[in-house]
């Protein structure tokens, strides 16, 4: 059994006016640039690491009167937790000897122990107090800013046991082995030998000395032009040349770390790149806070270490920034990762995803829902987060079943907009049928605040089995005249566009990627054969049960003979014919393009 920190509330820091945040052991937070992950990482360091030492007015939050706000608020919650993740009503006794008095118990009779931190600014002494109080309750969110702290519950010492650790994006082990404060070099500081060791290493080293030297020319011939020094001290001086430290305590100086495929190919860590050189400064953090904790250990003390990593993987190819981050999360004590990696994304656990956001109102933060099955949840991992988790990082979402739309939308968003939809954050995404396959990305776009539009196609049984799906997440809707929704009037998107006038343009695409003849020799080929069997309006077989099936004959000589040859072509090759169809219709006035596509982008004009 041991604790979790599994509560946080922020309010008046940076970006943050007022959020909660539910923690597991390891948390992925996940966003946009300037979402408010970092601001979040540093409100933790402000609560237990020395983050106070670097405020400044711009970590105030900008209320609305366009002033800093007069005092940043920051509360943990610790709680027990038993081996199964899962909380347990009482602390162990070591943690009940590190909180004291601190310890408290909600109605259920759970302890817990609660800590805020208030931030204010020092009118006599200039700066910024930061000052830490033990709180006696935890109250609902609705109002927990506004409870008073007792003054003689204020924390005087450091939360030793609880040490926030550190990795920011901008990190380098080359030089951090110069820092004397740097994980590496702390880790250096307590190198510790006995006398008897030290004595023996140092005999080695100095043999090593005399070899190396005597071995050298130009080292016996500078050791020998040196001692003329004796003439300053009386002759009885003598010069040492020493290649290697001579004391052990020395050794930490010249330390380095080299790195390579083979013993044959080693190199020094200056002559990396940048991402060996983070990953390692990554991996001497976790070192240090795993030595750390068997020290505690053997005192038998409460140590519980909190490390964040910002951007774990910048500088690191996709394989090794899933390596390293199953390196992460097997750390001690309580894990905290901002990532910006589709890659990281997919290996976290659902419920460990945090998405922030940052609108009028502040950063506002969002999981998924508990209330989902297994199924639905597999469906999710497998559709959306394993294989596009580049989604979770959207500013909209543009969902259509079909291989044409997905192929075609794009390059007529990229026409109206006159910008790549990438660059607006925009993502496109053919579900690959209807109904129940848009279920996946609705409850994404619903968990995590992404705006979410479709584009269907206009068949009854189509548009009740979206009508189904979509209501399945959001509740009850007016496919009509939903403001984020656009219906095809009774047809698919090729027969759409068809009837809207565009046949001449349609045929000009086939004619140049096949050539001119396509049109009239498919229709010769297939006129008179049969099409795909299809139901037809009878009761099933009643010998074997099951449907019966008809298959229509082809017939081009009726008036929409042409329009149906076309359909045919068109689905015999989508993708292809989409990218050509759209590109033709992008050479027109953007006014000219489909009424229909027209009124679906103004729809994500609005509201994106």
């Amino acid at each position: 059994m041991t604790i979790l920190i599994d509560k946080i509330r922020i309010s008046g820091f940076r970006g943050i006016n007022n959020i909660e945040l539910d923690l597991p052991r390891v948390a992925v937070l996940i966003g946009l640039n300037n979402a408010g992950k970092t601001s979040v990482v540093k409100a933790f360091q402000l609560a237990l690491g020395d983050y106070s030492r670097y405020l400044t007015e711009e970590d105030f939050f900008i209320g609305e009167d366009d002033n800093p706000i007069d005092e940043i608020l920051v509360d943990i919650r610790v709680v027990s937790i038993g081996i199964d993740g899962e909380r347990t009503s009482l602390f162990e006794d070591e943690w009940i000897d590190f909180f004291g008095e601190k310890v408290q118990a909600d109605a259920l009779e759970n302890q817990f122990s609660a800590i805020r931190t208030i931030c204010k600014a020092d009118a006599i002494k200039g700066g910024y107090d930061v000052s830490r109080f033990s709180l006696e309750n935890w109250p609902d969110f609705t109002d927990w800013r506004g409870i008073k702290v007792n003054q003689k519950k204020r924390i005087r010492s450091a939360l030793q046991s609880l040490p926030y650790f550190s990795i920011d994006a901008q990190r380098d082990l080359h030089s951090e082995l110069r820092e004397k404060n740097s994980f590496v070099g702390k880790i250096l500081s307590n190198i510790k030998y006995n006398e008897t060791d030290k004595d023996a290493l140092e005999g080695i080293i100095s043999d090593l000395n005399i070899e190396a030297v005597s071995k050298s020319e130009p080292l016996l011939k500078l050791k020998k032009h040196l001692e003329q020094l004796n003439q300053s001290f009386s002759n009885s001086g003598i010069a040492e040349i020493t290649p290697f430290p001579k004391k052990i305590r020395d050794l930490s100086k010249q330390f380095t770390v080299h790195f390579g495929e083979s013993d044959s190919s080693l190199f020094s860590m200056e002559y990396h790149g940048m991402g060996t050189r983070s990953w390692a400064s990554m991996l001497t953090v976790k070192a240090f806070t795993e030595l750390t904790s068997e020290k505690y250990e053997e005192e038998s003390e409460a140590y519980h270490p909190i490390l964040a990593a910002e951007e774990p993987e910048a500088h690191l190819h996709p394989n090794a920034q899933r390596t390293l981050y199953k390196q992460l999360v097997e750390s001690k004590g309580q894990v905290i990762i901002t990532t910006h990696s589709p890659y990281v994304v997919a290996l976290a656990e659902q419920s460990n995803l945090r998405a922030l956001s940052n609108g009028a109102s502040g950063v506002c933060v969002r999981q998924l829902s508990s209330d989902i099955s297994l199924e639905d949840k597999r469906k999710l991992q497998r559709e959306v987060i394993h294989s596009r988790g580049e989604l979770l990082f959207s500013r909209a979402l543009i969902l259509s079943e079909g291989e044409t739309e997905e192929q075609a939308l794009p390059i007529l968003f990229q026409k109206y907009f006159n910008s790549e939809p990438f660059s607006l954050g925009i993502n496109f995404i053919g579900v690959g049928g209807s109904g129940a396959k848009y279920k996946p990305f609705l409850r994404l776009a619903r968990d995590f605040g992404i705006p979410v539009f479709i584009f269907s196609d206009g068949e009854v049984p189509i548009i009740a089995k979206l009508k189904s799906a979509y209501e399945d997440i959001f509740g009850d809707v007016d496919l009509a005249s939903a403001s984020n929704i656009t219906i095809l009037n009774g047809t698919d998107f090729e027969g759409y566009l068809l009837a809207s006038g565009y046949e001449e343009l349609i045929k000009k695409s086939i004619m140049e990627l096949e050539g001119p003849d396509k049109i009239t020799s498919w229709m010769n080929k297939r006129q008179g054969t049969a099409l795909k069997p299809v139901k037809v309006g009878v009761p099933d077989c009643q010998t074997c049960r099951q449907p019966i099936l008809e298959a229509p004959i082809r017939d081009y000589s009726s008036a929409d003979g042409m329009q149906k040859a076309i359909l045919e072509i068109l689905d015999s090759k989508k993708p292809m014919y989409a990218q050509a169809i759209a590109q033709a219709l992008c050479e027109l006035p953007k006014e000219n393009l489909p009424p229909k596509i027209i009124e679906f982008f103004e729809k994500i004009k609005v509201r994106v």
